[in-house]
């Protein structure tokens, strides 16, 4: 996995968009949801992704027992159960791209029904 075939996936979410709040990091977070009231699911960058794991740390953990040293907890947001994972090769493709799955699932089911986008659980 790299940082350009995230983005492709990422942006291929139903309602999914790139937002630039950082524009020194280089790459974008992806929101969904719309404007102001859009919510990250994932933290691009040139090693990794961040994602919501899980909503426990507890269960978020459970990635890093799997991959230690390339899964780890998201300085300032990890303790709500959000994990950076690397492209080291470690983690399979196909864990990487469920993990951002499972992050857009849980970030679109907690916006109000009237903000989510048609076509997310499809």
């Amino acid at each position: 996995m790299d940082a350009e075939r995230m983005h492709r996936h990422c942006a291929a979410k139903p309602g999914a968009w790139p937002d630039w709040p950082w524009e020194e990091h280089g790459h974008p977070v992806f929101k969904v949801g719309p404007g102001e009231r859009g919510k990250i699911f994932a933290f691009l960058g040139q090693a990794g992704v961040g994602v919501k794991a899980a909503r426990s740390r507890e269960v978020a953990d459970e990635w890093l027992q799997r991959y230690p040293g390339s899964a780890t907890v998201m300085a300032y947001i990890g303790r709500s159960g959000w994990n950076d994972l690397s492209f080291d090769g470690r983690i399979p493709d196909e864990e990487l791209v469920d993990a951002v799955d499972e992050s857009y699932r849980l970030v679109v089911e907690g916006l109000p029904k009237k903000l989510r986008p048609d076509g997310w659980n499809a």
